[in-house]
């Protein structure tokens, strides 16, 4: 379980960096209190960082090519497909808590 920070350390519809080794995850703490953790990589050759993206209700627009990929699910959104990987989060104790498989 990666320990990254505090919930007040992250602004409502802004995407945030966090590192596990050599994983970068993008954390979003979205309106309404739900929480998504999503591998910091667009799904396209290009490669841009999601933690730069758009944030609207469950979605996030890709900053390089303007994907809609579904925050819960990581699913790329027709007509374009593709998909970001995810990762369980949950704030316990004052403390965002992301599940990381070991193999990350």
């Amino acid at each position: 379980m990666l320990d990254a920070g505090k919930p007040d350390e992250y602004p409502i519809g802004l995407g945030r960096e966090v590192r596990a080794g050599s994983l970068s995850v993008a954390v979003f703490r979205a309106s309404g209190g739900r929480w998504y953790a999503l591998e910091n990589k667009t799904p396209h050759a290009k490669g841009g960082s999601l933690a730069e993206a758009i944030v609207s209700g469950d979605y996030l627009y890709c900053p390089v090519r303007d994907l809609k990929i579904a925050l819960g699910s990581g699913e790329v959104q027709a007509p374009d497909t593709g998909q970001v990987r995810t990762f369980d989060i949950r704030v316990e104790d004052n403390r965002v808590r992301i599940s990381i498989p070991k193999q990350s």
